[in-house]
């Protein structure tokens, strides 16, 4: 996996939809995640 220079969050109040992209847009992690689950991600 390359490495994420942007990353887009949708917020919602169950689920989060996280989506991180390299410098030329190509895709590299797309993620449906729950409150406790998006809260774990942000601490990686």
């Amino acid at each position: 996996m390359g490495e994420v220079t942007i990353i887009g969050v949708d917020l919602a109040k169950n689920v989060f939809q996280v989506h991180g992209a390299a410098a030329d847009g190509f895709v590299q992690i797309r993620r449906k995640l729950s409150r406790p689950q998006f809260t774990r991600f942000k601490a990686e």
